[in-house]
C-alpha cells in the first residue's frame, strides 16, 4: 500500500535530517582529527624596506596553544628552523596547559638560535576555559571567572635568555642585515593590557651618512583597531598580529565568521592592509598553529606559520 503524502513527507524529512547530521559529524571528525594537524607555511612578499635594502626573511609564529603530548606539533615546529629566517616574531598564546612550557621550549629551541622578538597573549598568562562556542558571535570572548594562571615568567625568561627581545608595552631597536629594525609592541589588547609607547626615536641624519636604513614594525597579539590605529599613526611600515585563529571554523569560499576582536572578519587571516590617518600599512594576521584544548577543531582554516620576505619598496 502506498504511503500517504504526510508519511512520505515525514520520511523525506527524516532522510534529510539524517544526511545533515551525518555530514556535520563527518566535518567535525575531519576538523578534529585531520585539519587541525595539517600544519603548513604561508609565504608572503611585502615591499616595505628602504630602497636598496636586501630582502629580510621573517618567520611569524602565533597561537601555538601547546598541550603536552602534541609530538607531531613539536617535530613540525623544530623543522621550521630549516627555513633559515633572519628574524623570528612570536605574537603570543604559546600555551594551553600549565605543564606545557618544557615541550614548547623543546619545540622552539631550533628557531630560538635566530634573532627574535615576542609579545604575550592571554593564553600565556591564563589557561583556556571551556566556553559555549556560540558566545563568539556576540563579541570578543571574556573571562567570566578568575582563570588558572600559567607559568608565563618561565616561558618569557627562556625567550629572553635566548636573546629574543621582549616587546611588552615597549619599543626596541635591532640592527640586522644592514637595517635598523625599530619595533613597537604591546601587551595583549584582548586583556586590555596594551599601553602603546610608540617607536624609538629615529637618529638624525649625519653628514657623510653611515646610518642604517630603518623600518618600523608594530607587533601585537590581538589586532584590535585601537592598537592598529596607534601603530599606523606612529609610522609603522608593517604590523604583525595573531589571536584570531583565522576564524578557526570557516565557511569554504566565504571565510571567517568571527575574529574574536573588532577586526573585520575579512581580515581575520592573511596579508591585508590597515588604513588610518591618511596612511595605509600592510597587516599580517596569522591564523595560528594551535587551538584551545577545549576546542580542538579547525575547518577550512589550516594551521600555519608565516614566512614573510620583506623587500625594498619600488
Amino acid at each position: 500500500m502506498a504511503d500517504s503524502p504526510l508519511a512520505s513527507a515525514a520520511r523525506k524529512a527524516a532522510w534529510l535530517a539524517g544526511g545533515i547530521a551525518g555530514t556535520g559529524a563527518a566535518a567535525l571528525a575531519y576538523g578534529c582529527l585531520i585539519e587541525r594537524n595539517l600544519f603548513g607555511v604561508r609565504e608572503e612578499t611585502v615591499p616595505v624596506l628602504p630602497a636598496g635594502s636586501a630582502p629580510l626573511r621573517v618567520l611569524h609564529l602565533s597561537d601555538i596553544h601547546f598541550v603536552p603530548g602534541q609530538d607531531r606539533k613539536v617535530r613540525w615546529l623544530q623543522e621550521l628552523a630549516e627555513l633559515e629566517p633572519d628574524l623570528v616574531v612570536n605574537t603570543g598564546d604559546n600555551l594551553s596547559h600549565p605543564l606545557a612550557v618544557p615541550a614548547v621550549l623543546e619545540a622552539l629551541k631550533p628557531v630560538m638560535r635566530f634573532p627574535g622578538v615576542f609579545v604575550p597573549g592571554s593564553n600565556d598568562y591564563y589557561a583556556p576555559v571551556l566556553k559555549n562556542p556560540f558566545t563568539y558571535f556576540t563579541g570578543p570572548s571574556k573571562h567570566r571567572h578568575e582563570p588558572e594562571k600559567l607559568p608565563s615568567g618561565e616561558l618569557f625568561g627562556a625567550f629572553t635568555d635566548a636573546g629574543w627581545q621582549d616587546l611588552t608595552n615597549t619599543n626596541s631597536v635591532m640592527q640586522l642585515s644592514g637595517l635598523r629594525l625599530n619595533f613597537s609592541g604591546v601587551d595583549d589588547p584582548h586583556l586590555r593590557r596594551d599601553q602603546y609607547q610608540g617607536f624609538a626615536e629615529t637618529p638624525a641624519a649625519t653628514p657623510g651618512g653611515g646610518a642604517f636604513p630603518e623600518v618600523k614594525i608594530g607587533v601585537a597579539h590581538a589586532p584590535y583597531q585601537r592598537v592598529l590605529n596607534q601603530f599606523t599613526g606612529g609610522g609603522a611600515e608593517i604590523i604583525l598580529a595573531g589571536h584570531t585563529h583565522g576564524g578557526q571554523v570557516c565557511i569554504p569560499g566565504y571565510g571567517a565568521l568571527v575574529s574574536n576582536c573588532d577586526l573585520p572578519t575579512r581580515q581575520a587571516r592573511g596579508l591585508s592592509s590597515w588604513a588610518h590617518g591618511g596612511r595605509r600599512v600592510p597587516l599580517n594576521v596569522s591564523a595560528g598553529i594551535g587551538t584551545s584544548r577545549f576546542a580542538p577543531v579547525r575547518f577550512a582554516c589550516r594551521p600555519e606559520a608565516v614566512l614573510l620576505t620583506l623587500t625594498a619598496r619600488t
